[in-house]
């Protein structure tokens, strides 16, 4: 938790100490306005977070009750908070899954359906971004951060589009496959132990595989409508937390820099994209805001407090609860 704090706080310091104007800090007053723009802007975080609470009750078939949708979520994010954006919490919410009562197999395919719907999102809005807004529009920083950050992004989208096909592979054409690769990682000497768990999380993986391919359409209409709402709330957040201090001439245009700004994140090597996510919010939304040095930072300050720092207070608090009464519980039976 210390360390992406830690990055994220450094960067904006040193950001400041580089581009410091007191004006910054006349033109970010607060009024009622803006008290009422920001809350808009908490508003639609908690939307972001009830559309991957409903999601996951879907993708479970309401096993999960409604705490316990939100306690995974909560955890979830916590985790990719504090884990480079590469690697996200994905792997941690297998277990987060699994200690709420649904079998191995079974959480390996929610979580990797959860992780199919996310990609699909971005496969499907960034060509349709791509085709409504010029690439001048998209990048238009200085030309060489500009193509820095156009490969950035196709680097990113790449990546999404090749582990697109792999998921979409693995779950629902060849899930065996996937159950050998567990069975030959499990040969390692120091995993030999636990390769009979590994054989049935396995088949587990395989049933729960035969039972998504049999999900009638209406099921993943569900499921990617709470992913759209869920993705769309959180980019419309820094438009709200604009509105509170500025004018936004085109709401449109800030979407689909943040869905790019979101593609070009992954490749962040820092826990939670910490540093690296405050550097793209300075160089490529600073066009939206007034020609005042230091203001872009001000504002990207502003919406890691929005958008990042509440999961790592509330994991802070969840998790070494949640941690004592599951593994302990383990360890008992």
């Amino acid at each position: 938790m210390i360390w992406p704090v830690l990055i994220g706080l450094g960067v904006v310091a040193f950001m400041l100490y580089r581009n410091f104007d007191v004006r910054a800090f006349d033109v970010v007053h607060f009024s009622w306005n803006a008290a009422f723009w920001l809350f808009i802007a908490f508003v639609l975080m908690a939307f972001r977070d009830i559309g991957y609470i409903i999601r996951i009750r879907i993708l479970t078939d309401n096993d999960f009750t409604w705490r316990q949708a939100i306690r995974v979520i909560f955890l979830w994010e916590f985790t990719s908070a504090i884990t480079p954006s590469a690697v996200g919490g994905t792997g941690l919410a297998v277990i987060f899954v699994n200690k709420e009562g649904i079998s191995v197999g079974r959480s390996t395919a929610v979580v990797m359906a959860t992780s199919f719907l996310d990609e699909l999102y971005f496969i499907i809005m960034f060509p349709i971004m791509v085709l409504l807004i010029s690439r001048a529009e998209l990048f238009p920083v200085s030309s060489q951060t500009a193509t820095e950050l156009y490969w950035a992004a196709m680097i990113g989208y790449s990546i999404k589009l090749a582990y697109i096909i792999l998921l979409s592979y693995g779950l629902f054409k060849n899930p065996r496959a996937i159950k050998r690769l567990l069975i030959n990682l499990f040969k390692i000497r120091f995993l030999r132990k636990w390769r009979y768990n590994a054989a049935k999380a396995g088949n587990e993986i395989m049933q729960s595989s035969a039972e998504l391919r049999k999900k009638p359409f209406g099921f993943w209409v569900k499921a990617f409508g709470a992913t759209f709402f869920s993705w769309t709330s959180r980019y419309f957040v820094v438009n709200a937390m604009f509105l509170a201090f500025f004018t936004v001439s085109d709401h449109v245009l800030l979407y689909a820099r943040q869905l790019v700004m979101w593609i070009i994140m992954l490749v962040s090597p820092t826990p939670g994209g910490s540093g690296f996510s405050e550097w793209v919010f300075t160089e490529y939304l600073g066009d939206f805001l007034p020609e005042i040095a230091g203001i872009v930072v001000v504002m990207a300050t502003l919406w890691r407090l929005i958008t990042y720092y509440p999961y790592l207070i509330i994991g802070a608090m969840v998790t070494p609860a949640w941690v004592k009464k599951k593994f302990q519980k383990s360890d008992v039976n």
